[in-house]
């Protein structure tokens, strides 16, 4: 072969293998640009936060914007529900995001097979809970509650509350007449005598004790604590995995604007909701001061286990569950 050739086919080599570098090194960079992308969760165009008239973290979240803070380029929906068991329907059909319930919806939705997620908890003022009665009942001991109609929201925390006033009453729900009714209804039961006692929590606790004539024949101090729960849209946040840290943040910076405004968050409690100034107060007076918004420990599961497990022993949810299946992050300890 002729120095010529050789010179040529030793350049055209040389080119071929730089060529071949060069679209290694691209393809390298494309893949880490791909998998880079893939880490990024996309943006997060709106956010649906369900809530009751007692969620005054919540009402203080929105009134004070801390949610815009933490999602400066989200739109933020509220959506308010009369109950837990409501909230947990539309979050299970993806039509919320975030909510907060009491301690039994989130187990009925979980025994149903619907989709949720527990982000948060939060503790439950004891005296929230109550178990009334009109003023002229004869009813002076839970064993009297025999036979009575006792209104209250199916799978609420009442639900819960009463299965252990009845417990303690040795009693069974064989032994009483549940009329199942959301907050309002059950009002106008209770206020009719169309019902014999009513299990309700605050605020239409404090309403009902301030505006009509009636006695608290047992409230939640009677039992061991209780607690309230923050639940999200599992297929959301596996989405937006960081959005979980950001709400509980939110409600943490909503619980420290409470602590340190708290006429200004009476005024705003009284204003949402519609009650006097009286009745916000009375059920403010009721909260925790503070009351911080934490992931779940292996104590806090273990609560609502028992609580699942008394449910199903007692027939009230179709299958046993597993509380933590449903937990999406916790803790060992505070």
């Amino acid at each position: 072969m002729s120095p010529l050739k050789t010179s040529a086919l030793i350049g055209l080599a040389t080119i071929s293998l730089g060529l071949t570098a060069c679209q290694k090194q691209e393809t390298a960079k494309t893949e880490v640009n791909s998998s880079e992308n893939k880490d990024v969760a996309p943006e997060i165009k709106t956010l649906q936060i369900g809530f009751q008239k007692s969620s005054l973290g919540l009402l203080v979240t929105r009134e004070q914007k801390f949610l815009e803070q933490e999602f400066p380029n989200t739109k933020i929906e509220w959506r308010e529900f009369p109950a837990g068991p409501q909230m947990l329907e539309a979050l299970a059909v993806g039509a919320v995001d975030f909510g907060a319930v009491g301690n039994i919806p989130p187990i009925f939705a979980q025994a149903a097979n619907k989709d949720l997620g527990y982000a948060a908890y939060e503790v439950y003022p004891s005296s929230s809970l109550g178990l009334v009665l009109p003023n002229d009942s004869k009813i002076k001991d839970l064993s009297e509650l025999k036979g009575k109609r006792i209104a209250l929201q199916k799978g609420s925390s009442a639900h819960e509350f009463v299965t252990k006033v009845l417990q303690k009453a040795g009693l069974t729900w064989q032994d009483i007449q549940p009329i199942w009714l959301p907050p309002a209804d059950a009002r106008a039961a209770f206020d009719k005598g169309s019902v014999d006692a009513w299990a309700v929590w605050d605020p239409y606790l404090s309403a009902v004790e301030l505006t009509s004539k009636v006695k608290v024949l047992i409230d939640g101090s009677a039992f061991p604590k209780t607690y309230s729960y923050f639940i999200s849209n599992p297929k959301f946040t596996t989405a937006h995995p960081e959005a979980t840290k950001k709400v509980i943040q939110s409600l943490n910076n909503a619980d420290t604007w409470i602590l340190n405004n708290q006429t200004l968050a009476v005024d705003l409690f009284a204003k949402n909701t519609g009650l006097s100034q009286e009745i916000a107060q009375h059920s403010f007076d009721r909260r925790s001061k503070p009351s911080p918004i934490r992931t779940l420990n292996a104590e806090i599961i273990e609560s609502q286990q028992k609580i699942a497990d008394l449910f199903f022993a007692e027939k009230l949810i179709p299958k046993q569950i597993k509380i933590q299946d449903a937990v999406l992050n916790s803790e060992s300890s505070h």
